[in-house]
Parts: structure tokens; sequence; C-alpha cells
């Protein structure tokens, strides 16, 4: 236990307001903790939030982040969070890139509408089947493994023997041992359904198929357990919504939430100085809760004069590998396969030119200095599935949103110098991708603000760092980690325990760089808190 002292101000001193920082406080408040939340925006939920990216234009916009796989029910309940998650019917739509005028759509409502469309594309009806046995195999894993993101973490051991005991003796080899590249190649027989499973293990990962560091197979982990299920959920009301009701949940608990506190320095005695001059504030909690990067908490304690490596979990340099674009369209576009219905085919994940062989060009292209060509990339159609992020007339006028998240465009490749112009390329590069499978041109479609500008906006991995102080643009802080301590890794600790330790006993680690953080999950907030609560006792 930490000891009372009356020179502290707060038991717990939480640093950053995301989404993450907000359930730690959310948790403590209610335990009795005298909890403050420390943002340097002016408005909280990092990078969970909804916008209005343009003037005029009655469009709430999950800007950053969109969908909602991670995060346990157990958060939702123990906080009282008024959420609501809808499920897409359709899973993923991705047309032939070899003859976009077919394309294989997976119904989740139809198996016999999803196998007569793999047979389309491949000619091999019974891909169709080898996808599902696929996917099938991980159910178990998922329903035996997400439980436990919410525990004290468990032995590699224990895991392992947990997953032998689901009665199939090579699915830790496949998917924990070898590059997950060996097992898609040998499940699956075409390039299109490989690049489809691909996918889950590259999102905010750069890494080819067959990296023998295993970070694509651990992104594949988290893509595929959420829930239990798997399954990637939209927001009713738009990401802002999640982050507001956990912002509420944390208010009505008690926590004191500041905006517009910039932290200059974190001190190794749990000192947390806010700006700098006349206007300066320092505060002193027993704790002190890191909801920044683990490169930000470095930086900040090295300003506190902190001993050098104090983050235990501290990653290698963080560093993103994607462009996100966001736009308004007036109607959604017409397709070069006329056997599928837009609305279909833009409900779900929709895949462009992501076959394995043009994911692992594209991942050699990035490796290589280049931008990829083609851009590979996937779209999100949120207002299909939930239109009230869209005013009235918008609706009314059957205007919908698209989200291209586009892949392997690695931090190395952007400059203070190059960003705007880099921008611009991306911007193109994947209007080009977008248009080989359209049978229109998306300049077309796009919606126009009452200022004569076309609505669309992209953001770099530079761009997220300028705005969120997300080190690198990578969206997880960090390669992401298994979800277990390994069998000789100390556990001595409620922070070790949890996975948010420090080499500081007062600081934890709260956020996306959590171990089992990453995603909109708040679970390296509720881990942080649990850890804490022990401590503070």
């Amino acid at each position: 236990m930490v000891s009372e002292d009356s020179n502290y101000t707060h038991d717990v001193v939480i640093v950053g307001g995301g989404h993450n920082a907000l359930v730690a406080a959310a948790y403590l408040a209610r335990a009795g903790k005298r909890t403050v939340v420390l943002e340097r925006l002016d408005h909280l939920g990092g990078a969970a939030v909804s916008e209005q990216p343009w003037p005029g234009v009655e469009a709430r916009l999950s800007r950053y982040s969109y969908l909602v796989s991670l995060l346990p029910r157990q958060i939702i309940d123990d906080l009282g969070l008024e959420i609501q998650l809808a499920r897409r019917r359709y899973s993923s739509y991705t047309p032939d890139p070899a003859d976009p005028s077919r394309g294989v759509l997976v119904d989740n409502g139809d198996a016999e509408a999803t196998a007569a469309s793999f047979e389309r594309v491949t000619g091999d009806r019974g891909e169709a089947a080898r996808f599902d046995a696929f996917y099938e195999r991980l159910a178990p894993l998922a329903q035996r493994l997400f439980p436990t993101v919410t525990d004290p973490l468990k032995r590699r051991s224990e895991v392992r023997a947990a997953v032998d005991g689901l009665g199939d003796d090579e699915l830790w080899r496949d998917l924990f041992e070898r590059p997950i590249g060996e097992w898609i190649r040998s499940a699956l027989d075409t390039d299109i359904a490989r690049g489809i499973a691909l996918t889950d293990g590259l999102i905010g990962t750069f890494a080819s198929a067959d990296d023998p560091s295993l970070r694509q197979n651990r992104c594949f982990l988290y893509h595929v357990i959420g829930g239990g299920t798997g399954d990637w959920d939209v927001p009713v009301g738009g990401m802002g919504r999640v982050s507001g009701e956990i912002e509420r949940a944390a208010r009505d608990a008690g926590a004191e939430l500041r905006t517009g506190a910039d932290v200059e320095a974190i001190t190794a005695e749990g000192e947390v100085r806010i700006g700098t001059g006349p206007t300066s504030e320092t505060l002193r909690g027993r704790l002190v809760l890191s909801g920044v990067g683990p490169a930000v908490l470095e930086r900040l304690l090295a300003a506190g004069g902190a001993p050098a490596a104090a983050v235990a979990e501290a990653p290698e340099h963080p560093a993103g590998a994607q462009v996100k674009i966001n736009m308004l369209l007036k109607r959604l576009p017409q397709l070069r396969d006329e056997h599928v219905d837009p609305r279909a085919a833009f409900a779900g994940t929709f895949h462009i030119n992501e076959t394995l062989a043009q994911l692992e060009a594209a991942h050699a292209a990035g490796a290589g200095g280049s931008l990829p060509d083609p851009l590979p990339a996937e779209i999100y159609c949120h207002s299909l599935t939930d239109p009230s992020i869209l005013g009235p007339e918008l609706q009314a006028e059957g205007a919908q949103t698209l989200t291209l998240f586009g892949l392997h465009v690695p931090h190395a490749l952007v400059t203070d110098d190059n960003n705007d112009e880099l921008r611009e390329q991306l911007v193109a590069a994947a209007q080009r991708s977008l248009d080989s499978v359209l049978a229109e041109p998306i300049v077309d479609c796009l919606y126009t603000a009452p200022d004569g500008t076309p609505c669309i906006e992209a953001r770099t991995t530079l761009d997220l760092e300028r705005s969120l102080g997300m080190i690198g643009g990578d969206i997880f802080h960090g390669a992401l980690s298994w979800p277990w301590a390994d069998d000789d890794e100390p556990l001595d600790t409620p922070a070790r325990r949890w996975g948010v330790a420090t080499d500081l006993p007062n600081v934890l680690v709260c956020g996306s760089g959590a171990r089992r953080g990453g995603a909109v999950s708040g679970i390296g907030g509720h881990n942080a808190a649990q850890a804490a609560l022990e401590i503070l006792g």
C-alpha cells in the first residue's frame, strides 16, 4: 500500500484524457479515490471522438477510430454505460482486382449467397467452405481467451494449456509460434481469400505475412477475439458516443476532469507539472497513471528528472503505417460488379486491392521507401448501419459517409517538409485504388460543403502525431503484446500482475501502451484501475 500523506493533492493523477484514462478515472472515483484527469486538448476522448470536419455540414464522423470489438461487456455493465453497438449483416466485400466486375461478398445472413459469390470469383465453391472453416477454428479460442483480458495476466503455459484443451492440436503452433502467412496459405487456396484473412493482421501494423517477429499474428489475434466472437460493430451515435458515455460515468462518480492541462513533466515522486511560467501548477498523486503513449511518458519522466528507461513496458520507437481518409458522399457510387448492391458492398468492410500478393507487394514497396501502387485499402460506411450521425437533411438527400484506411504507408515515408505533399499523393492514390473497382469516379460522388470545397480529408501518421500526441502516428502506441505473461516473468506486484507496470512503483500505464492495450477497448484503463486499487488499499 502507498502511505497516506497530506502533501498529496490527489490519490491518483491521470495524465492524458483518452477513453482508457476516463475508464480508469470512473473506476477509481467510484471506489472513493480522489482522481483527476489532465488532458492537453480542449476535449476528452483522445482518438475515440466524433467531430464535424466540414463547417456547415451536419455530419459527425468518428474521425480517427470507427468500429468497436474489444470493449468488454464487463466494463459497460460495471460503469453503467448507455452504449448501443449495431451488428453489421455483411462481413466484407472484395472486388477481384483482375476483373472488378465480380467480387466476393461475405454475407453473414446467407451462406448460400456467400458460397455463390466465392464460386463466381474463384471458380471454386469449396473456397467458401475453407474460408468459413478458417474462422470457425478461431471461435472457441475467442470464447476462451477474451474473458481473460480483464483479469490479472495469466502465464504463457496456462494460456497454452487452455488453447490445447480446445481439441485443436495445431492451433497454438499456427497462431502463436509461426508467421500467420503459413497458416493462411495452407488453409485457403486463392489469393483473394488469403488477402481477406491477412488484413486482420495488418491494421495499424507494418509487417509482411511472413514476418518472423509475429507482430502480424498479434494484431490478427486481437482482431478475431473481441467480445468472444471477433465481430466488429458500429457504435450508434458515433465513436464520440462511446467516449462521451465513459466521460459521463467518470464525472458522475466524482472524478475531476480537466482539459487544456498541458503536462510538462512527471517526477519519480509523483509530482505532475502542468504548464510553464507564472500559470504553471504542480499536482502530487499517491499514484500517477499514464494515458499517453509509453514514448510520451518517457519524455515526461525525463523532463521530471526520473531515471532513464523508467517505462518497463516501453516498446521500440512507435511508428504507424496507415493513412486515414474521411469522406462524405452525395450518394453511394455504383460498382463495376453488377451482381452486388452498393448498399450491401459498403455495409461491411470493403477491401480494395488487398489480395495476399498485393499486400506483400505493398509492404515491399513501403519498406523500400515508396508509396504502394496500387494502395491497399479498406472502406467502412458508418451511416448505412447508423444514419443518426447525419443531420435530417443529409439523411433525406441520401448522403453517406465513407472512411478509407490505407495500409502499408510507414511513418518513415513522411517528414515535416513533405507531409502536405504526401497527404495529397495519398489522397490521389486512394482515389485511384477506389476508382479501379467503381463504375464512376469517386470524386463525382463527393458532397460539397457550403464554401464549395469537397468533403474529403486525409490524416497521415504525422497528422496523428501532431493532433493527438500519438508518436509516429502509431494507433497502438507501439507493437502489440501477447495477452499473457511469460513463464519466467515476475508478477510480484499488482502493476505487474495487471500488465500496467513501469520501473517506478507509483507510475502505472493505463492507455493503449499497457499490456493487452490497443484499439477502443478500455482494457488498459480497467486493468490500471484494478492495480491502483490494490496498491492504494
